[in-house]
């Protein structure tokens, strides 16, 4: 199965694509630094996002999968223990583990990246990754969205792609302008600035 790649991946602040992504998680984005990727649909399906949020608070999660079709498709195979099955293969195959560890480095080269591009402090040595790299297999979403962001980065997060299929066919998740004019009611007029921060919102996610 031929797995959606981006088509031009955009940068933050865009006012109309944040709130598209709001819409998405149902609830204002923190941190929000572009689109990684994009939906066949046209849709952001993962953005990236800073690895310190307002104030220095560190957020390890470089990549976030936003469109909820595609988490629920990956939901679904947690719950089949498709994790397990991974984490078994990894115990076995030691070209994957090798893989595995690659993809672990990788993110964590692109999140220092980010953090220079951001202008904040790296995080410190030792921080965790994501999706239980570079020994276990923890959360298929945040390794599918490495490998949507970096095609061929996460052997693992590929193979959780192929066995989702296509949860796009069905269109887009949301409707861009709903998202939009959303956004502005809720603030008597203003659109939402990309990045702002959810009051209370849990700092594993954007």
């Amino acid at each position: 199965m031929a797995v959606g790649r981006a088509s031009q991946p955009g940068q933050f602040p865009v006012t109309a694509e944040a709130s598209v992504v709001a819409r998405q998680l149902g609830r204002p984005p923190r941190g929000l630094r572009r689109v990684a990727h994009r939906c066949p649909c046209g849709l952001p399906d993962v953005v990236e996002t800073a690895p310190r949020l307002a104030g220095g608070t560190p957020f390890p999660t470089l990549y976030y999968l936003t469109c909820p079709r595609a988490v629920a498709a990956l939901s679904r195979l947690e719950a089949a223990g498709v994790m397990r099955q991974m984490q078994e293969q990894l115990s076995t195959d030691a070209a994957l583990r090798a893989a595995y560890q690659a993809a672990h480095r990788d993110y964590l080269a692109r999140r220092d990246e980010a953090a220079n591009a951001a202008g904040v402090a790296p995080l410190p040595p030792g921080t965790q990754s994501a999706g239980g790299m570079p020994t276990r297999v923890k959360c298929l979403h945040a390794l599918a969205a490495h490998e949507l962001a970096v095609p061929g980065a996460n052997p693992l997060g590929r193979q959780a792609l192929v066995a989702a299929g296509p949860w796009w066919t069905a269109g887009p998740c949301v409707t861009p302008e709903a998202a939009h004019d959303g956004a502005v009611a809720a603030r008597g007029g203003q659109p939402a600035a990309a990045g702002e921060a959810s009051p209370g919102a849990a700092s594993g996610t954007p």
